[in-house]
């Protein structure tokens, strides 16, 4: 909000429209659950006083919480993005590590093995 200059219009986020919207869209849905389960059926008044009070709590209750949603917002540090974890890319691979490294030659490719000593003729 201290970024926004005046006379532009304001994004979704910082704007009243939005969660106005979403809380009204809510308040008619309760309005007319209320409204069709309240009654107890067809051959039942409809409870009007029932269905305008749902309506008023959800408008309200989801109003608070888009409210609080909203003022909770935070954007992420710019250097978060950077590139500082490990492993963001797998264009750039690590050199150590699991994997990593210089790359493993099959024991046919390293020369015939001393079958005198256990371990292949290696020191």
């Amino acid at each position: 909000m201290a970024n926004q200059k005046p006379g532009e219009p304001r994004n979704m986020r910082t704007s009243v429209k939005g969660p106005l919207m979403f809380s009204a869209f809510w308040a008619v849905v309760a309005f007319f659950a209320v409204l069709i389960f309240a009654s107890g059926g067809s051959s039942r008044v409809p409870r009007f006083d029932l269905a305008f009070t749902g309506a008023g709590i959800a408008f309200i209750v989801t109003l608070v919480i888009a409210a609080m949603l909203s003022m909770s917002y935070k954007d992420n540090a710019a250097h978060l993005g950077k590139g500082s974890g490990v492993n963001l890319s797998s264009a750039k691979r690590p050199t150590h590590g699991f994997g990593g490294g210089r790359p493993q030659t099959p024991p046919e490719a390293s020369g015939p093995a001393d079958e005198s000593t256990p371990d292949g003729g290696k020191p």
